[in-house]
């Protein structure tokens, strides 16, 4: 019982230095942060939407170059950061065998016109000029498409096996044309040129490797045409639906924070990008002007596009609203002195403004960390 007592005593002993010292034992309070406040207020805006994104080369602007035959790299005359023209040589692969293809077939085309004019040659002699009528007056060759139609020849007329000779003959002679032809377009791969004008963006083979061709050519120069950019801006879902196609829009690039670059609302991608779970939208931004000098593809860009003027929103500082998700809040101050987090709606923004379509009354005072 004794025991008992004392140990109360020394609870109710430690409990009053606990509130005498703030809670030593049982850990302090945490303090709230320092806030800044402002009111809610309406105000005229420039309305318009933020959005980051990247430049990207438009469809067509990059293209990848490869090798329709198998072989080695004989000459490579393509370095990154080149600039070439269309039709230019890039590289060349190893065509020995090749010229000495297109040289067979072309002996093979005389040897079989030769052909030709040795079987019309051997039947000549079965034609002659209305000098002997035979049974039935003079006879005509019929028109089949060969050297011989209208001429009228004596009795008996050359067989059909003869003008089968002839027609072998010829199929013969047509067969080598096309296979010149078809050596002549393989040799011709052999030379790769610049399907387009622009600089060499990247290069993944050297002079004396082999390359293998198959179904897929294999790419080893990448050629971008500079004047031929544009930006995805990705915008956020509760902005997308005032996006329109035309709309003004400007942007700027980490490299160039002070010069800003014009443009317009070209198309807007109707699937969604997910990110985080974040849903985003893709903006297809049209570049204004010559930028090759200066853009290059993959440049991080900040984005405005331009909605017009909103008379009357009501307004607060953008860096009061904290996103989570795909929520936003703002800390609101109560009557006590303490501050509410509360979810809010926002609409246009402007500057260093955005507007609150709801959440919010004009007059509220909302809180900004430090």
């Amino acid at each position: 019982m004794r025991n008992s007592i004392l140990a109360l005593f020394v609870f109710i002993a430690l409990t009053g230095m606990a509130f005498a010292s703030g809670f030593p034992f049982f850990g302090k309070n945490e303090k709230t942060p320092a806030l800044e406040t402002v009111s809610v207020k309406k105000k005229d805006i420039g309305s318009s939407i933020l959005a980051t994104g990247a430049v990207k080369p438009i469809i067509g602007a990059e293209v990848k170059v490869g090798s329709r035959i198998p072989g080695k790299v004989e000459h490579l005359y393509a370095n990154i950061g080149d600039m070439v023209q269309k039709g230019q040589i890039i590289a060349e692969i190893e065509k020995k065998d090749l010229e000495a293809q297109v040289a067979q077939a072309q002996a093979n085309l005389k040897a079989a016109d030769a052909g030709v004019g040795i079987s019309q040659a051997a039947l000549w002699p079965a034609l002659s000029a209305e000098t002997d009528y035979g049974a039935n007056g003079p006879m005509y060759f019929p028109d089949r498409g060969d050297n011989f139609a209208g001429l009228k020849v004596t009795m008996p007329l050359f067989n059909g096996q003869d003008l089968y000779t002839i027609k072998q003959t010829k199929a013969t002679k047509e067969a080598a044309r096309a296979a010149l032809e078809y050596a002549k377009v393989q040799l011709s791969y052999a030379t790769i040129t610049a399907p387009i004008s622009g600089v060499i963006g990247s290069v993944t083979t050297q002079e004396g490797e082999t390359v293998a061709a198959g179904l897929i050519a294999p790419t080893f120069i990448t050629i971008i045409d500079l004047s031929k950019l544009q930006v995805d801006a990705f915008v956020d879902e509760t902005d997308i639906g005032r996006v329109k196609v035309g709309q003004k829009a400007i942007f700027t690039v980490d490299t160039y924070p002070g010069k800003e670059f014009t443009g317009k609302v070209k198309a807007i991608y109707p699937k969604a990008v997910i990110q985080e779970n974040v849903v985003n939208f893709d903006v297809v931004i049209e570049i204004d002007g010559p930028n090759e000098e200066i853009l290059r593809p993959d440049m991080t860009t900040s984005v405005v596009i331009y909605q017009g003027e909103k008379k009357g929103a009501l307004t607060i500082p953008r860096s009061a609203v904290t996103k989570e998700g795909n929520s936003r809040f703002v800390l609101v101050r109560q009557a006590n002195g303490t501050f509410e987090k509360r979810a809010v709606k926002t609409g246009a923004q402007s500057g260093s403004d955005i507007e609150v379509t709801s959440g919010l009354n004009e007059g509220d005072t909302v809180g900004i960390k430090k």
